[in-house]
């Protein structure tokens, strides 16, 4: 029997290209409407601060992704999927015509719970399609995707603003959800393994999305709140909502969080790692940015320009990293990945001053992309294979979760170091950023020696769940209804 010939790109197929698209539409939404905000408080805020409009939005995703991830398992993919869509395009409709600030809040707050059911199911329509390498390609294309996704979002986000006016930066949004609805129509198929809704955590539910939702919130405020009483007020619910969740999964007959998945080294290994890479991803990348504007004196499109470095060698290296894994050591491959975006933060931490010129800085920013992209795509595919495929949407619903958090509490955590080292001025800025680029690569450590150690060539099974893909009849033929 002749070897398989290996693979550079995964093969083309209508769930992929329905994956890729709908997060995209997600990821550039993210980022897309805070471009429009000084318009939209002008328009509908009556000049007061629309900062709302972003924060309601990531609290509801927040709050319900792994909720959703895990509700997917029991109602089946293509139900969820459609639902997701669905709803985000009709918000989209809602947001777009808001004649007020409140109408644009409560569209916003039910835009992003559809976007939570389109984003946690990415990972499991790709593993349920493909398998082996194939899906590890496929897994990577689609990160790589959503990463170019959001490097896109600011400059399509001006575009429309300037040219259109704000409600252009939703309306984008109606003929894409439509496509991408019709498509889904046609390309998904009942999605293996549905079990309903009668076995459904619905107290643990509700305490996971209140702890999520404060908690978010908490952190999205996290850099003008003076902690007074009422903030800690909801930091105690955060606390005390999660608690109880926790006791409630080890009770719950079909939990929304396994927690013995947990008990798997490999599994914990790339959930850490996840948790890490947004910590030094989202959370460096801040005060890098106020070391580009404030310390060397760039102009908002030059600081934003010196960052593509990271993007780009981030999108080309996550299907390196995706390659790679098919035939050596997951650990190996994102403990080298994290390896070298330490040396590039390490490089950067020591290289920069308020009269550093911006052209000696590209190469470490390309060693910090680079690795984010080969430690990326691999961490979750790892996650893939050590997990049971019934509990793939819940696998991906941890995944949004942690890197969630991983965000706030990173931009939150290394704000604090900033504050710290720094202040007024270019040289103390250089300053602050200077240490948070050096606790940052510091953390690129502990990601080398967790990854190395947890996620061990016996740990993680050379294919993955013992399961055949999703078939692939559904591929460009209408797909059987979802029962």
């Amino acid at each position: 029997m002749p070897a398989q010939k290996s693979r550079r790109l995964p093969p083309l197929s209508g769930v992929l290209v329905l994956v890729m698209a709908s997060t995209g539409l997600v990821v550039v939404d993210l980022t897309i409407v805070a471009i429009g905000l000084p318009l939209i408080s002008a328009d509908v805020a009556d000049g007061a601060s629309a900062e709302s409009v972003v924060v309601t939005y990531m609290v509801a995703m927040g709050a319900l992704t792994q909720v959703v991830g895990s509700l997917s398992d029991r109602w089946g993919r293509r139900a969820l999927f459609l639902a997701g869509i669905a709803v985000f395009t009709l918000a989209s409709l809602a947001a777009t015509v808001a004649p007020d600030l409140l109408w644009l809040n409560a569209a916003r707050v039910v835009q992003g719970a559809g976007a939570a059911a389109i984003m946690v199911n990415g990972i499991p329509l790709l593993s349920d399609r493909y398998a082996g390498e194939e899906r590890n390609l496929a897994i990577g294309a689609w990160g790589s995707f959503a990463t170019a996704a959001g490097l896109l979002a600011p400059i399509l986000g001006g575009v429309l603003a300037e040219t259109f006016g704000w409600r252009a930066v939703f309306a984008v949004n109606l003929p894409l959800g439509v496509a991408a609805w019709v498509l889904a129509v046609r390309v998904l198929p009942r999605s293996p393994g549905a079990s309903g809704a009668g076995r459904t955590d619905w107290l643990g539910s509700l305490l996971l999305m209140l702890g999520l939702g404060t908690a978010t919130l908490l952190m999205l405020r996290s850099g003008d709140t003076s902690w007074s009483g009422r903030e800690t007020a909801v930091l105690l619910t955060a606390c005390l909502a999660l608690a109880a969740f926790l006791a409630v999964q080890l009770r719950a007959p079909a939990p929304t969080l396994e927690l013995r998945m947990f008990g798997s080294p490999a599994f914990s290994g790339a959930m850490l790692a996840v948790l890490l890479s947004r910590v030094l991803t989202i959370g460096g990348s801040v005060y890098l940015v106020l070391y580009f504007s404030d310390g060397l004196g760039l102009s908002p499109t030059g600081a934003g320009l010196l960052m593509t470095p990271i993007f780009l060698a981030q999108i080309v290296m996550g299907m390196v990293g995706s390659k790679l894994i098919g035939n050596r050591p997951p650990g190996l491959v994102i403990g080298s990945g994290y390896a070298l975006k330490g040396v590039g933060l390490a490089v950067l931490a020591l290289a920069i001053t308020p009269d550093t010129p911006w052209w000696a800085l590209v190469v470490p920013l390309l060693a910090w992309g680079a690795g984010g992209g080969i430690a990326g795509a691999p961490v979750m595919a790892v996650a893939v294979r050590v997990t049971a495929p019934e509990r793939v949407g819940m696998v991906a619903g941890t995944v949004a979760t942690l890197a969630s958090l991983g965000a706030g509490v990173g931009t939150a955590a290394l704000g604090a170091v900033f504050t710290l080292n720094g202040g007024h001025g270019a040289q103390a800025v250089t300053d602050g950023a200077r240490a948070v680029l050096g606790v940052s690569a510091a953390l690129s450590v502990v990601a080398v020696l967790t990854t190395v150690t947890l996620i061990g060539p016996r740990r993680v099974p050379a294919g993955g769940p013992a399961s055949a893909p999703a078939p692939a009849e559904g591929d460009g033929e209408p797909a059987p209804a979802d029962r």
